[in-house]
């Protein structure tokens, strides 16, 4: 499946409509790092594949539970290409997904983010699942992102 510039295929639906929550607020006087992040959340809302990649440094690794990879979602992805792969992946298995970032906790090159997402499945069931996301940071670019979350509550959407 050919990816495009958008971060999802999926048809859009109300749950998909961007947050307004911490990462939607005004300008503030983060630091660097935590403005970083918050763009990378801003360019997924928007489903900008470019604009995240911007985010990303080039040999960023992209890990999510291995639990998942029965939907060849799970482990780690490599880089901007494996990113790329993962996100036209997404699709398949969701009708759509909207993050919604709760607290930024920043302490010198580690931004964890606490949130929820909105995920749809493709049989239009939609659920609110808790997420954990934990960056690294190196030279103003992100060089990993680990996704952590209830696998098995996830596996339930998806096959509902």
């Amino acid at each position: 499946m050919p990816v495009s510039d958008n971060l999802s295929q999926a048809r859009p639906t109300e749950a998909q409509e961007p947050a307004r929550s911490a990462d939607t607020s005004p300008p503030s006087r983060d630091s660097p790092n935590l403005e970083l992040i918050r763009a990378a959340y801003q360019a997924f809302h928007r489903r900008d594949v470019e604009a995240l990649l911007g985010v990303l440094a080039p040999d960023v690794r992209w890990v999510h539970p291995d639990g998942m990879s029965a939907y060849d979602l799970g482990g780690t992805k490599n880089g901007h290409a494996g990113v790329r792969n993962f996100l036209s992946r997404v699709p398949t298995v969701l009708n759509g997904m909207r993050l919604e970032p709760q607290e930024f906790v920043a302490s010198g090159d580690r931004v964890v983010v606490f949130g929820v997402r909105h995920v749809t499945s493709v049989r239009g069931r939609t659920e609110r699942l808790k997420f954990v996301h934990s960056w690294t940071l190196r030279d103003g670019k992100a060089t990993v992102m680990e996704d952590i979350f209830d696998t098995v509550v996830f596996h339930r959407l998806i096959e509902s």
